[in-house]
Parts: structure tokens; sequence; C-alpha cells
């Protein structure tokens, strides 16, 4: 378990990656090797990348984001991520950000309208 100071130390290093993330998808463009090596790059602080992204099973992605001490906010983060980049490249992981929703949905006891039309989104994309 992490001390008070060492774990806001790694929310905000966690903050300012999943940030990092997101401002890669969030500029339309088409994927292109140079792009995705620049994401794969920050997805490293994550110890994964675009090809373990991928082959992790929904249940292995949460386990390894707990593993990195993920608060409820980076969860959605990282599933909002998730979402964006399914939209605009050759990949899909629109049922991983889903069962990452989820899990925020049941595991924080606390219902969010927001995180419920974030799934229900994820589903039609």
């Amino acid at each position: 378990m992490l001390n008070k100071g060492l774990r806001d130390q790694e929310s905000i290093r966690i903050d300012n990656m999943l940030k990092k993330l997101m401002s890669l998808v969030y500029v339309p463009k088409f994927w292109n090797l140079e792009d995705l090596l620049y994401l794969e790059n920050e997805l490293k602080d994550l110890a994964m990348n675009v090809e373990s992204l991928g082959e992790f099973k929904e249940d292995e992605l949460i386990t390894h984001l707990e593993r990195l001490h993920f608060d409820w906010n980076q969860f959605e983060l990282f599933a909002d991520f998730l979402v964006a980049f399914s939209k605009g490249s050759q990949f899909d992981f629109s049922q991983k950000a889903i069962a990452i929703y989820n899990y925020i949905q049941q595991e924080s006891k606390t219902f969010s309208f927001g995180i419920s039309a974030k799934i229900a989104n994820a589903k039609i994309n």
C-alpha cells in the first residue's frame, strides 16, 4: 500500500499521462506508423503498448490498471481514451472501454448517469 505522499505523486503522474494520451487521440488524423509509435511511447508508462492492449482480456486490463493504482476518475479517463482511440484508428477497444465503465458503476457503489451515457455511446460506435 502506498503512503499518502507517494499515492498523491503517483496519482498526479497517472493524471498527466492520461491527459497526454487523450490529447493524442482527440486530434483528428489518419493513424500512421509515426503516430502509433508516439502513442506506444506514452502507453509504455502504463506498462503496455497497442499490441498488448489488444491482447488484454477485459478483466485482465482492469486488474492491470488496479495494480497501477488507478482511481475511479482515472479508470473513466482511460476508458474515454479507449473509445476515442477506437474511433480514429483501425483498432476497436470499445468493448474494453465498456467493461471498464461497467466496473466503475459496480465497484464504486455510485451510479453515474454520465458513465451510463458513455456505455450507451460506446455500444453504438
